[in-house]
């Protein structure tokens, strides 16, 4: 009797989620499982709605999505998922949870520096990891990322934990570039000049520079834009720093991507390809880089004023896809090191 029970409950959840597909397909609409703050994407899908009369269904969540479209296998509803972060761009290619994107527009509109060999994901705009620098106590206007573990700054860094994938990426990306046994050296190095345990997020590391804590903290580009700009109560803590965008030796300024899958079981394939496409237009571009303050993957598409006003950037040449391959090892380097204790 409890195994009807239970036999009968699949059933009408299968049945539930079939009408979802099935009214998906019928009406023109595309579902898109988002790691983005919905605030932040909304008018995107607003617009483009508008453009082409597909609806956006949005499932928004902090973790997870790519064990819910596992789990949900077959049946899952979601056509796009939206994220950010080379980290968790690869965990949903590794959880087996998306399909190649076979689209001309994108492979002529994004570099292929910021797309998966293997067509499964696709940059749609970048975030650099930069320096946010006291402008008391900070004269030089130019930093490497090796120079970071230079003594000089000792008990003068603030930073989030090691093992956050903002960081992970950086790490990754200096292992990519020199291997595990430097990339380890350059840990500790920078450890050890590290003013206070890893805490907190990339705001509070303007926070504690402006507390006097430190003279250096570790973010990403759009947060210094975001306390100057759209939070008052923040807006100090960016007037007292300045956004320096260091480079590695020989190289680039470390980027990250806001990134878009496509669903392996996309019931609403071609909806969900237009969507894709439709983001790496002028016009959602433009929108990436004036609401959201990211850099735009698409040429020829005008960076925000502030973020201009940090300098031009001059990417690392060094493929996203590389720095994916070297997460693990920088998440076992972090541990090895004890960077977080």
């Amino acid at each position: 009797m409890i195994y009807l029970r239970v036999l009968a409950a699949s059933a009408a959840v299968l049945s539930l989620t079939m009408s979802f597909v099935s009214e998906a397909a019928a009406n023109g609409e595309v579902n898109v499982y988002t790691y983005r703050e919905t605030k932040l994407i909304q008018p995107l899908f607003d617009a483009f709605s508008k453009d082409t009369g597909i609806k956006v269904n949005v499932v928004s969540a902090s973790s997870g999505l790519e064990q819910r479209m596992k789990a949900e296998g077959a049946n899952s509803p979601a056509d796009v998922l939206l994220t950010v972060d080379i980290g968790r761009i690869d965990e949903a290619v590794q959880a087996g949870v998306t399909q190649p994107i076979k689209s001309e527009v994108i492979d002529k509109v994004v570099p292929a520096q910021y797309r998966d060999p293997d067509g499964h994901w696709a940059g749609i705009s970048m975030r650099a990891r930069v320096i946010y620098a006291s402008k008391d106590r900070v004269k030089q206007d130019k930093i490497t990322y090796e120079e970071l573990a230079d003594p000089k700054w000792k008990g003068k860094i603030c930073i989030r934990s090691g093992q956050h994938i903002y960081n992970n990426a950086l790490f990754a990306a200096y292992a990519a570039k020199y291997g595990e046994a430097k990339a380890e050296e350059w840990l500790r190095g920078l450890k050890a000049n590290l003013a206070q345990k890893p805490s907190g997020g990339d705001r509070e590391a303007a926070r504690d520079v402006a507390a006097g804590k430190c003279d250096i903290g570790i973010g990403n580009t759009y947060y210094w834009a975001l306390m100057m700009n759209n939070d008052p109560e923040k807006k100090p803590w960016a007037e007292a720093t300045r956004v320096i965008l260091p480079t590695f030796e020989g190289g680039g300024t470390h980027v990250n991507l806001s990134g878009v899958l496509l669903a392996k079981n996309a019931p609403n394939k071609a909806n969900g390809i237009k969507l894709i496409e439709w983001l790496v237009s002028e016009q959602a571009q433009q929108m990436y880089a004036d609401q959201n303050y990211e850099y735009p993957v698409r040429s020829g598409v005008a960076v925000n004023a502030t973020i201009a006003g940090y300098g031009k950037l001059g990417p690392d040449p060094l493929p996203i896809a590389k720095i994916a391959a070297n997460r693990k090892a920088a998440a076992s380097l972090v541990d090895k090191v004890g960077f977080d204790n």
